[in-house]
């Protein structure tokens, strides 16, 4: 087995030229590690999404350190300072307001810039919304997909959604409390409303809240109510039993769409065969 200069056992204090990708606490900040500490407070300065959340962990394990904001509205300017930095042998560590960093955040521009000039990277593992939803829900998590925020645009979106719709793996989605409901109903159209998923929300604090179930179930419990907090939510794989009923349904609502749109059963049925690679008898015959 070969083992890299970087995977061999390293002392605790933080290296010259290297940049830390540090795991923080996803809400509980007792979940942080002792090395994660001793990085944070050794390391030349501390590269944080929000100085204000990263001040709840450096005052709370009293690190005295320098922070420097690193977002995606600053990242751009950022990254060649924190270069320059690493080439002067200072060392950074890289934080994210929760969690892993680069997960859904400009850390990984940094990381593959710090790659391009030949500095190194060292990650210091800790929590990971993700996973701890996957795991929390009960689904499998022998093979998953992790899709992150959806993208906004309509088309984008209805792709990825059309995606998760037909996939037996374990899909794991985050949104914003603002946007949930609405990513509810277009999980309903895409998955239908028999698909079982399992929201998280507040993971690690006081008010954690899981809720495993069908999606129209889903609907009807968030329906009254305001939503806080970033959210997770993990959708179940689509069982092989189910795939060819769901398959038939999914084809008979694009014929009727199709039709509705003024197109003839015998069109209709001719241009999805074309483009499903399916018989046009059987698309015909399911109308």
């Amino acid at each position: 087995m070969n083992i890299n200069s970087s995977s061999s056992h390293r002392s605790e204090e933080p290296e010259s030229g290297v940049l830390y990708l540090v795991g923080t606490p996803i809400g509980n900040l007792n979940d942080i590690s002792s090395r994660a500490i001793n990085i944070l407070r050794n390391v030349s300065l501390i590269a944080c999404e929000d100085t204000r959340q990263t001040k709840k962990i450096t005052n709370r394990f009293d690190i005295n350190n320098r922070l420097i904001s690193f977002n995606k509205n600053n990242s751009l300017n950022k990254i060649p300072k924190i270069i320059n930095f690493l080439k002067e042998g200072k060392s950074v560590a890289l934080v994210s307001d929760a969690g892993m960093p680069s997960i859904c955040d400009p850390g990984e521009n940094l990381v593959r810039n710090v790659k391009l000039h030949n500095l190194e990277t060292i990650c210091i593992p800790g929590p990971s919304a993700a996973l701890t939803a996957l795991l929390s829900s009960g689904f499998s998590a022998s093979k998953f997909i992790f899709e992150g925020f959806l993208p906004k645009k309509k088309n984008e979106r209805k792709k990825i959604l059309s995606e998760i719709s037909n996939n037996e793996k374990t899909t794991i989605i985050f949104e914003s409390p603002h946007r949930f409901k609405k990513l509810l109903i277009e999980l309903k159209e895409h998955c239908g409303g028999g698909r079982e998923i399992c929201v998280s929300r507040e993971l690690t604090k006081k008010y954690e809240e899981q809720i495993n179930n069908k999606v129209d179930k889903i609907i009807d419990i968030f329906n009254q109510r305001e939503i806080i907090g970033e959210i997770t939510i993990v959708i179940k794989g689509l069982e092989k039993s189910n795939i060819v009923e769901f398959n038939k349904s999914h084809l008979k609502k694009e014929l009727q769409e199709l039709i509705n749109a003024g197109l003839s059963l015998s069109a209709a049925s001719k241009y999805l065969a074309k483009k499903k690679n399916l018989t046009k008898n059987m698309i015909y015959n399911l109308y």
